[in-house]
């Protein structure tokens, strides 16, 4: 919401990754090339074959050591999926390059839409195009995911497992930012917060301290707050409640497929991991991911990508 700025000529890094990553990566770059000569934009893609499984077979690692300079060279990152899991634990390869985008190109704000499509048959009894259509505002770089912790003692009668939460002043308050500025440019003007203050004792309470305090810079927007189990009841009983949906890493993540899939399949869902300021590349991506059930049919929907 910060920098909205047309790119002239952007330069655009192809990324298909894993599994069905491949085969819906070539239908999402011929949609970009139709957009391209459409309206003039001028875009320039390359393409790269890191950050995958096959990448890190051949080469002991999922990027190369100058993958962040290499980058850095473009203003946006066009991924498909990472993942196969007979061949790589998900937290290697998702830790390996993932995770590392995001983190290394400050993409702080992961931006999901919830929109009910024509065509698409909807779970939920009586809704049709148009009922459901919110965004989910996902912390991206902190929070829950946090590497801050270690095992003790493995394989012992005393081992035990420790894994820290980190939610800092700045990290909070710049994706709530974001996310009363895209509220504030809805009609609806309409903030929910996913907390669970009641449970979690010490980073919740301070995630709705800074809720409030971000709601008093924004007075024509509305502001309430859900505890996140009655929050996915909501997701599930009243979609059309929402505008814009506001979470931690964690309770993101859950809400960002549990969003889509109210609305028939997060098949066709987007993703954009986005740094707001422009300083590093966006990442743009399909919420689904790398498939290996179905990888090698020729089926996958490519609508997301």
């Amino acid at each position: 919401m910060k920098n909205n700025k047309q790119i002239k000529n952007p330069k655009i890094a192809v990324i298909p990754g894993d599994g069905i990553g491949k085969e819906v990566m070539p239908e999402g770059v011929r949609a970009l090339q139709a957009a391209d000569k459409k309206f003039n934009i001028g875009m320039h893609f390359d393409h790269f074959d890191f950050a995958s499984c096959d990448y890190y077979l051949q080469y002991g690692t999922m990027m190369p050591d100058d993958w962040f300079e290499t980058l850095m060279q473009y203003d946006a990152i066009f991924f498909g999926a990472v993942g196969m899991p007979k061949i790589l634990p998900d937290h290697v390869s998702l830790w390996g390059s993932l995770i590392q985008f995001r983190r290394c190109f400050d993409q702080y704000v992961n931006l999901r839409p919830v929109r009910l499509l024509p065509g698409v048959p909807c779970p939920l009894a009586n809704r049709k195009p148009g009922d459901i259509d919110f965004y989910v505002v996902r912390e991206n770089t902190e929070g829950e995911y946090s590497s801050v912790g270690g095992k003790m003692f493995p394989d012992t009668d005393r081992e035990f497992v420790i894994q820290e939460s980190v939610f800092t002043r700045q990290g909070v308050d710049r994706i709530l930012q974001y996310a009363f500025d895209l509220a504030q440019s809805r009609p609806k003007k309409h903030l929910t917060s996913a907390t669970k203050s009641n449970g979690i004792a010490i980073t919740m309470p301070y995630w709705d301290e800074r809720v409030e305090a971000m709601s008093k810079q924004f007075g024509d927007v509305r502001t309430d707050k859900y505890h996140i189990d009655i929050l996915t009841a909501q997701f599930v009983m009243n979609p059309d409640r929402f505008d814009v949906v506001v979470a931690s890493n964690l309770f993101g993540d859950i809400l960002s497929d549990l969003g889509p899939a109210c609305t028939g399949t997060i098949a066709v869902a987007p993703s954009g991991s986005i740094n707001p300021e422009g300083k590093f590349p966006s990442l743009f991506e399909p919420v689904h991911g790398s498939a290996p059930d179905i990888y090698g049919q020729m089926i996958a929907n490519p609508i997301g990508q």
